[in-house]
């Protein structure tokens, strides 16, 4: 039986020695075989590119040689990324290897292209992945969607002994419908700050108390959960056991709620307002054209940090003043002064100017996000960085709205300025005096 293997090209099959035994510097400068387009794999092991670099490394030229047509898709890679100069050579250069080894005419592994990035740090697989998706040459992974925290979460669960993950994974799923605000569900990361701070006192019941069910739990467990903590150290794990017995309750999974009357000690500390010496120039000390803009909204209008950096550059109207703050199903607009109008022209122009191709949605966008494909919006660490030292957008918002209810007396007129809820607004009014609250 004779089983062909196609090259890709016409001709009769070559046979050449793998691998002789002299090493890679010995190995001929030859593309791996492949199959031929519509033909299906016999057996899909994953790659291992260690001596695929090895053998590139040991190569006398600078480029692989390439087949037809690579040079033009690699052409075609340079010209549609615009914007990238930091990182031509670190994207260019993992395409071509993959290029070399697979061909262009071979739908690509995402999982590759990933395992190919991780061998040297030289390399950079998001915008190689992007541009083979684009083209329908990328085999995705789905596995490499998948939320990281959600990810995180699994294996907790998992590790959990039955019915507990059952009752715990029950509380989950009624944490992603309950979010913040309407229509909105509760994203994997705060669950996974709940999670983390309940893991402890969980493993703590089944494996020393003897717990197998969560029904078993009494209010003598939960209070001995938190009786050693103060603080923020007790706040947190009695703030998640009370939500999570609340919403099995509300499942009907247990029949009494434990912590419905534990204690959730408050913290000492209410907010405080910033010194005003730290405040003066901060406009200047925040120079660039992107710390500008964050100052303004959060030091004028109160914006907190996820606020600014999801603003969408078709919520500004430059022409009403006007600023549309999306919340959920919510919509908050803020009418801008003459100093934030400014700054918002001047962010839009520099914006234009650089980034003439960027179809990025959002109003502040950097150097790898006004580029990237999947238009993300930028970090908050990004953020916090163009202000000065110790001072936070979240930090900036606070000052901002206590210094409002220090002059103004009507609580509507707060809500409505800043689209803060009634419970904040009590609390800011404990800080701005007697008279306020």
């Amino acid at each position: 039986m004779v089983i062909d293997l196609p090259m890709g090209k016409g001709g009769p099959f070559e046979a050449f020695p793998v691998d002789d035994g002299r090493g890679p510097e010995h190995c001929e400068d030859r593309p791996a075989l492949h199959t031929s387009p519509g033909q299906q794999p016999l057996f899909n092991i994953r790659r291992d590119w260690v001596p695929v670099l090895a053998r590139l490394r040991a190569m006398p030229r600078i480029e692989p040689p390439l087949d037809e047509p690579a040079p033009h898709l690699l052409e075609e890679f340079t010209r549609n990324r615009p914007g990238q100069q930091a990182d031509y050579r670190k994207n260019t250069r993992i395409l071509t290897i993959l290029l070399y080894r697979l061909g262009a005419e071979t739908a690509v592994f995402e999982r590759d292209v990933h395992d190919l990035a991780r061998i040297d740090l030289n390399l950079a697989a998001k915008p190689v992945c992007q541009f083979l998706r684009a083209r329908g040459l990328l085999v995705d992974d789905p596995e490499m969607h998948r939320d990281a925290d959600e990810m995180w979460i699994e294996p907790v669960l998992t590790a959990l002994p039955e019915p507990v993950a059952t009752e715990v994974r029950t509380w989950v799923e009624v944490l992603r419908e309950q979010g913040r605000r309407e229509g909105e569900p509760r994203g994997y990361d705060g669950i996974r700050r709940y999670l983390a701070r309940l893991q402890q006192v969980l493993t703590h019941w089944t494996e020393t108390v003897g717990v197998s069910s969560l029904r078993q739990v009494t209010k003598d467990h939960v209070d001995d959960a938190v009786a050693e903590s103060s603080g923020m150290a007790r706040r947190s794990p009695a703030t998640v056991l009370r939500s999570l017995f609340r919403a099995l309750k509300s499942r009907r999974v247990i029949f009494q709620e434990p912590a419905r009357d534990l204690p959730v000690s408050d913290l000492t500390g209410l907010p405080r307002s910033i010194p005003s010496d730290r405040l003066m120039g901060l406009l200047d000390q925040a120079g660039t054209p992107l710390g500008r803009p964050v100052v303004a909204l959060a030091a004028i209008h109160a914006l907190s940090g996820s606020e600014i950096r999801t603003l969408h550059s078709n919520c500004l109207d430059l022409s009403r003043n006007t600023l549309e703050v999306r919340r959920g199903l919510l919509r908050h607009t803020l009418l801008l002064e003459e100093l934030t109008h400014q700054l918002a022209a001047d962010r839009s122009t520099y914006r234009h100017r650089r980034w003439l191709a960027s179809a990025a949605p959002h109003l502040l966008v950097s150097q790898k996000t006004a580029v990237d494909p999947d238009r993300p919006a930028v970090n908050i660490g990004l953020l916090r960085g163009v202000l000065p030292r110790g001072l936070t957008p979240s930090g900036l918002r606070q000052d901002r709205i206590l210094n409002e209810a220090a002059e103004c007396a009507d609580p509507l007129r707060l809500m409505r300025l800043f689209g803060i809820t009634e419970r904040a607004h009590r609390k800011t009014a404990q800080v701005a005096g007697p008279l306020r609250a």
